[in-house]
C-alpha cells in the first residue's frame, strides 16, 4: 500500500507540472472505493491551482472546490502530455491544458471524490480526524507526548490509527520503532516522556529520509513520472524476517499486529 512517503513522492512528481492547467474533459471508469459525488462535466472549465497532500489523500485545489485522489492498495498516478487508450484498470483521467492525470488501480480500493470545500462533507469527514502532519513544525513533540499518554492500545497499532500523527503507515513504523529502540507490543502510554522523544525524531527522520529515497517499491509503485523508489533497499528490518539486525545480528521477528505484519529486533527494542 502506498504510504505517506509515497504520496508525497507521487505529488512531488506531477503538481509544479499540473499548477494553472485548466480542465478539457474528466472521465470515470468502474466504480472505485466512493463515488466522485458530482457529475464529471462540474470539473470541465475550472483551473487546478496547486496540489496539497493531507495524509495519504491528495489534494487538487480548483476554482470552486477540491479534487481528493486516494491511490488505496495498489493505485498509482500518472502525468503525462497524453496517455494511451485506458485500459480496465484505469478509472479516471483528468485531462487538462498542460497534460493527462490517470489514476491506475488494478484492486480499485482508491478514490477519486470531489468536495465544495474542506469544511464541506465529503473532505470533512474524511479528513478531519486525521492527526499531526509529520513532515511540517505542526508535529509538535509536547502534542506527540499528550496523544500518546491517552492511548493504552500497543504503539504500533496507535502509529497506524493515524490520529495522533498520520501517514505513519506499516512500513515507516516498524523503522522509527526499531530507530527509537522501541519493542512495537507496548503500550502506548507506557512509554517515558524521553522515549516519545526519541520516537517523535525517528517518525520525522524515517519518514524524510524515504521521500528522499522516492518511497518503497516493494511490488508495482511509482511516481506520476514512472519512477520506482528505493527506500526498501536500506529498511532495518521490515520484511527482514530471520536476517541479521544490521546493529547487532540478532535475528529479526516478525509477528502480527492487526492483521498487519511487525518487524522487529529483539534485542535492540526493549519493553
Amino acid at each position: 500500500m502506498p504510504e505517506l512517503p509515497e504520496v508525497e513522492v507521487t505529488r512531488l512528481s506531477f503538481a509544479s507540472r499540473i499548477a494553472g492547467a485548466r480542465v478539457l474533459a474528466m472521465r470515470m471508469g468502474k466504480p472505485l472505493r466512493w463515488p466522485l459525488g458530482v457529475a464529471p462535466s462540474l470539473l470541465v472549465g475550472q483551473s487546478v491551482m496547486g496540489v496539497r497532500r493531507r495524509g495519504k489523500y491528495l489534494l487538487l485545489d480548483m476554482d470552486r472546490g477540491i479534487l481528493m485522489l486516494h491511490l488505496g492498495m495498489s493505485g498509482s498516478l500518472n502525468f503525462a502530455p497524453s496517455q494511451a487508450e485506458a485500459g480496465k484498470h484505469d478509472h479516471m483521467d483528468l485531462v487538462t491544458s498542460q497534460g493527462v492525470l490517470r489514476l491506475h488501480d488494478p484492486r480499485r480500493f482508491g478514490a477519486a471524490v470531489w468536495s465544495d470545500s474542506e469544511q464541506h462533507a465529503p473532505a470533512s469527514k474524511l479528513l478531519g480526524k486525521l492527526g499531526m502532519e509529520p513532515l511540517t513544525d505542526g508535529f509538535e513533540l509536547k502534542l506527540f507526548q499528550q496523544g500518546l499518554k491517552k492511548r493504552a492500545a500497543p504503539i504500533k497499532q496507535v502509529l497506524l490509527a493515524g490520529e495522533v500523527v498520520v501517514g505513519v503507515g506499516n512500513i515507516y513504523a516498524s523503522e522509527a520503532l526499531f530507530m527509537s529502540g522501541i519493542r512495537p507490543t507496548v503500550k502506548a502510554h507506557k512509554l517515558s516522556a524521553p522515549r516519545m522523544a526519541k520516537l517523535h525524531a525517528a517518525i520525522k527522520q524515517v519518514l524524510a529520509r524515504a521521500v528522499a529515497q522516492g518511497g518503497s517499491s516493494l511490488k508495482d509503485f511509482v511516481n506520476a513520472q514512472g519512477n520506482t523508489g528505493y527506500f526498501q533497499l536500506e529498511a532495518s528490518v521490515y520484511g527482514r524476517t530471520g536476517l541479521p539486525c544490521r546493529v547487532c545480528s540478532t535475528p529479526i521477528k516478525q509477528i502480527v499486529q492487526g492483521q498487519r505484519s511487525t518487524f522487529f529486533c529483539p534485542a535492540c527494542q526493549k519493553h
